[in-house]
Parts: C-alpha cells; structure tokens; sequence
C-alpha cells in the first residue's frame, strides 16, 4: 500500500530533517509513528501528502509515486494535520461537500456518509455554523469527517488524538479497526504511547531524523512498555551522538 523507499528531506540543503528512511505499510496495518518533536515525523506525512517535495529516494502509494504521478496517489489517501487549518468562511456543510466534489462523490452517497458522520461526532447541529466559531476539536472531528467520506485507501493523520475529547477518541480508533477490516490502512504519529501500544499492528521510532526501531509491535517491544522502549532508544542515541 505505502513504501518509502530511501526517502530523505533538507530544507536548508545541508542537515537533514529525514534521513534515508525505508518503511512499508501494508493493508490491514494500523502503523504508529513516533519520535520526539522535531524527530521528522511531520514532515515525512507532509512529504507522503504531497504537501513537502524532497531531495532522495520515493514515496509510493499503490504502486503510484508521488512525485511522478502526484494526483493518482492523492485520490487514494487522506491527511489530516495536527493543526486544521481549514476554510473559515465556508460553513460546516460546505466544507464537506467541496471535500466530497473533489472526490467526485455521488449525491445520495454524501449526504448518507455526512449525516451518518456528523450524528457519530456530534457536530450535526453546528453544520450549518462558519468553521471561524468551531474549537479546535470540533474542527478536528470535522477534518476527520471529510477524510472519512471519501474513504480512503490510505489515512495519514499527525497527532490525530489531540483536541479530541474522550468520546471522540475512542470512536476514532472504532472506525480506524473498521477501516483496516476493509482493507484501508492507517499510518499515524502520535505522542500517546500508550494508545499506539493497544491499537497499532506495526509500529516505527524516529529519532532525528532516522529510523532507530521498526517492526510489528510486540515483537519490537517485548516484554517491555512502548513507553520504556522509547525512552531506552532516546538515551542510547543520545549516548552515541
């Protein structure tokens, strides 16, 4: 579904923000990606969006690279950002439907999705409100909902937990283990270990900018905590540097 294949990104042409990554998400997987803040993992997601262009190696979706066939790989996933930063000006229902006329969604198929998402997340009564009066979960779970009726092949969410309350949280890591039944895959960073440990198959930690561990869960963490893990990794790396 996603191969990096030795991916690497500088924005001043000298140190590099990612680093020779190579990392596969099949479907099925719900893939964690950790790492400190300004480790690279945003801008890896940024750079599988389409959102970054980057010096080395590619980036695939479903056989599509990025670079050589960007449109092809963006009908096939959906990103949402740590920050959604979306259209204040529209209302609620008219950034989803702009989303769903991108996407080339069938009226009667919209309209079934938004009103079953929305009811799910709450945010029904304030569809018809301008995103400028939405807080920042309700703006989250609204990004969320315009990710979820296109239904994408791929999802690629930064810190999709944060802003959410816990009612929110719980029904999206509903709907991610529903995604993956149906052949979707998930590839999410997240500061919630503890999260990451419980729901994800998979799981990768990047350290300044490289991949320092990489595997399916258990087999990565053993007998340990995710939690534990990581913070033995960040030590031993920092005692090499």
């Amino acid at each position: 579904m996603l191969e990096i294949i030795n991916y690497s990104k500088s924005y001043d042409g000298k140190k590099k923000a990612c680093d020779t990554i190579n990392l596969s998400v099949e479907k099925g997987d719900i893939y964690a990606f950790i790492g400190h803040n300004g480790a690279g993992k945003t801008t890896l997601l940024k750079s599988i969006a389409g959102i970054l262009s980057f010096e080395e190696g590619d980036i695939l979706v479903d056989g599509y690279s990025i670079k050589k066939a960007p449109l092809e790989v963006k009908k096939r996933i959906a990103y949402i950002p740590d920050n959604p930063d979306i259209y204040e000006s529209l209302t609620g229902i008219q950034y989803l439907d702009f989303i769903a006329n991108i996407f080339k969604l069938d009226e009667d198929r919209r309209r079934q999705l938004i009103r079953e998402y929305t009811n799910l997340f709450e945010i029904d009564h304030v569809l018809n409100d301008t995103i400028a009066s939405y807080s920042h979960g309700m703006r989250q779970k609204l990004v969320i909902i315009g990710a979820l009726i296109h239904e994408p092949e791929l999802w690629l969410l930064d810190e999709p937990f944060v802003g959410l309350d816990p009612k929110a949280s719980y029904l999206l890591k509903k709907i991610f283990k529903d995604r993956v039944s149906k052949g979707s895959a998930i590839f999410f960073s997240t500061h919630v270990l503890e999260v990451a440990e419980k729901l994800c198959n998979k799981v990768a930690i990047i350290k300044q900018g490289k991949i320092v561990t990489v595997g399916d869960t258990q087999k990565v963490i053993q007998d340990k905590s995710l939690e534990k893990l990581f913070m033995e990794l960040l030590e031993h790396h920092e005692d090499l540097s």
